[in-house]
C-alpha cells in the first residue's frame, strides 16, 4: 500500500474519533496528515458528511492547497493545515473543531490557564489564544504558526473561530484536541466555583518534561 493510500485510511478512522469525543457537529471539523518525506497533505473533504467519510473520500494536496489525487474539492481549511506544514517542518497532523469549551474560550479570547496538572503535561503551560482571521486563504494558518512558534502548546484557540492542534502525527493532534476539550470544560466550571490557582512555573516544567519523556510504554 502506498503511502498516501495508507494515510488516506488513517485520517479517514481519526475522523471518527473527532465525532466519539463530540467535538464536532455536522460537517465541521478536520483532520490532515502529513505525506513523509513529500510535499503532500491527506485531508478531509469539504461538507460532506461524517457517515461518508472513509479513505475513498479522502484528498491529496500539495502543500499550497492544490489537488493532487481525489474527486472532490478539500476542506475550507486547507490553506491553514497546508501553511503550518510549509513552516513547521515537525508537525505530521493538523486537527481543527468547534468543540464546545475550547470554542468558548475562543470565542472570549482568553487563553486557558495552567491549572490542572493535565494542562501542563500536554500543553506545557497556558494554552494560547491565537488571532482574528477570516476563512478563505492562508490567514488562519499564519496566525497558528506565530502563535505556536511561541509556546510549547500543540494547541491554539483561534480568536472567535476555534481550536486548532498540532502534532508529529495525526493521532497526536487528534489526542491533543480530544485532551483540550476535556481541560477546556475542567476549567469553565472550576471558574465558576472561584478562582482555580495557577501551578508555579518550575512544578510546570518539570509535568511537562516528565510526561513528554517518561510517561507510557
Amino acid at each position: 500500500m502506498s503511502a498516501t493510500a495508507e494515510l488516506r485510511r488513517t485520517v479517514a478512522e481519526l475522523h471518527r474519533e473527532l465525532t466519539r469525543y463530540e467535538l464536532v457537529s455536522w460537517t465541521a471539523g478536520n483532520v490532515s496528515a502529513r505525506v513523509p518525506d513529500q510535499d503532500l497533505m491527506v485531508i478531509k473533504p469539504s461538507g460532506v458528511s461524517y457517515d461518508e467519510l472513509g479513505p475513498h473520500a479522502m484528498v491529496v494536496t500539495d502543500l499550497h492547497g492544490k489537488l493532487v489525487e481525489g474527486e472532490l474539492a478539500p476542506s475550507s481549511d486547507t490553506a491553514a493545515h497546508a501553511y503550518v506544514y510549509r513552516h513547521m517542518p515537525h508537525v505530521g497532523g493538523v486537527v481543527h473543531t468547534h468543540s464546545p469549551y475550547a470554542t468558548a474560550w475562543a470565542a472570549r479570547g482568553e487563553p486557558i490557564p495552567c491549572v490542572l496538572t493535565m494542562i501542563a503535561d500536554e500543553f506545557g503551560g497556558d494554552i494560547p489564544v491565537g488571532p482574528f482571521a477570516l476563512i478563505g486563504d492562508d490567514s488562519i494558518g499564519q496566525g497558528i504558526v506565530e502563535t505556536l512558534r511561541a509556546s510549547r502548546s500543540p494547541a491554539v484557540l483561534m480568536r472567535n473561530h476555534g481550536p486548532f492542534t498540532i502534532g508529529a502525527t495525526a493521532r497526536a493532534a487528534v489526542k491533543a484536541a480530544v485532551l483540550l476539550e476535556d481541560v477546556a470544560r475542567t476549567v469553565h466550571f472550576a471558574r465558576q466555583l472561584g478562582s482555580p490557582d495557577v501551578i508555579e512555573q518550575q512544578h510546570v516544567d518539570r509535568l511537562y518534561e516528565r510526561y513528554q519523556n517518561v510517561y507510557g510504554q
